[in-house]
């Protein structure tokens, strides 16, 4: 069977297997919009009209000189002042009476001349992951009709703040996964392959950096330096390619010494040609085995270091400071609700993706 047949039976095993191609669909539908989360949740609008000009503040900075106003820092969009200069062109008395200029524009006239009326179409969530909304009551407020989800303790927008904290895990355990996986695959494929003295040695460098406490590691890195995204990737590549070395190593050594590796190696092939064009697509269902572990393993300590404190700074949309103020507002309980759901929701997709992918490479696995 060729390459190309191969993958195809693969593909329609997986497509067999309905909860994890549902559950790719859901994934995927809901990662895409995550990746559109500024055009869905914002406190900027996506285009707004401004006399006969259309400007895109979700992308540009515009300051508010630029719709009449007098600063030169960007305009606050949500300001009824702001919007009184955008709707009306500018009008000088905005500054004194804006909502009745508002209402009055409705119908393209003021004072009894017509006017070029402008307008500003909104995201759906008219909330950024950072904006401190204007609340009635005291923060944490519960959900309503303006924060579907409620506000956290700072009065941010839930449900915002859940949008990007979804692209930013996602995005954190897919980075952190692929470099693992690279480093993981390509050491326990040398150790399996050439064996001896460099598996001997191999083995136990990796036994010794395994054993290396990684939260500390962590935390001292984290008092010195300023903790970012990929400083956080970084560091988590260092303590989670080791997961995939054994598995690979394992298949490797069973497999060098078959009748087709010898035979490739009589026939003068390359040994890099025989490790990855031979050996390792053998040894790819071991592999996507270890696999989810590495991705819900990554979203998992993501989260757990933000709860600690050790991880993004606590302005950054993490899952985990989501969790983090559940416990420190559990009169808050919507809360605590949420984060357990994200998580729920998040991570059995994950796994149950993952597990399709599995028997799909598996030629003993067949569905119905």
């Amino acid at each position: 069977m060729t390459q190309v047949g191969l993958n195809r039976r693969r593909w329609q095993n997986f497509r067999r297997n309905r909860r994890a191609y549902i559950s790719l669909i859901v994934f995927s539908v809901c990662f895409i919009v995550s990746l559109f989360a500024e055009l869905l949740a914002n406190d900027r609008p996506i285009l707004v009209k401004y006399r006969d000009g259309f400007y895109m503040p979700v992308f540009q900075f515009y300051s508010e000189q630029s719709f009449g106003g007098d600063l030169r820092t960007e305009a606050i969009y949500g300001d009824i002042e702001v919007q009184c200069l955008i709707i009306t062109g500018g009008m000088d008395s905005c500054w004194d009476t804006p909502e009745i200029l508002v209402e009055d524009a409705a119908d393209g006239r003021i004072d009894g001349r017509d006017i070029t009326r402008g307008w500003l179409v909104w995201p759906l969530i008219p909330y950024h992951h950072s904006t401190i909304a204007t609340l009635d009551g005291p923060a944490p407020s519960p959900p309503d009709g303006d924060h579907w989800l409620g506000t956290d303790d700072t009065a941010r927008d839930v449900l915002a703040r859940i949008i990007y904290g979804f692209r930013l895990s996602v995005l954190f355990a897919i980075i952190v996964s692929v470099m693992a996986s690279a480093i993981g695959i390509l050491v326990g494929a040398v150790q399996g392959y050439l064996g001896g003295r460099t598996d001997l040695l191999a083995q136990r460098l990796i036994e010794i950096w395994g054993a290396t406490p990684s939260l500390y590691i962590i935390i001292i890195v984290s008092a010195i330096w300023r903790m970012d995204f990929w400083l956080l990737v970084f560091l988590m590549t260092l303590f989670s390619w080791t997961a995939l070395v054994g598995v690979v190593r394992a298949e490797f050594l069973r497999a060098r010494n078959f009748e087709y590796v010898q035979a490739a190696k009589a026939l003068g092939v390359r040994p890099l040609a025989i490790m990855f064009r031979h050996v390792l697509p053998n040894a790819m269902v071991a592999t996507l085995t270890m696999l989810p572990f590495i991705v819900t393993g990554a979203i998992g300590s993501l989260a757990a270091l933000d709860f600690l404190g050790f991880g993004l700074p606590s302005s950054a949309p993490s899952l985990g400071e989501l969790t983090l103020q559940a416990k420190q507002n559990l009169q808050a309980p919507w809360l605590g609700l949420t984060a357990f759901f994200v998580f729920a929701f998040l991570l059995a997709l994950l796994v149950f993706i993952f597990e399709g992918v599995r028997d799909a490479f598996d030629p003993r696995k067949t569905f119905s």
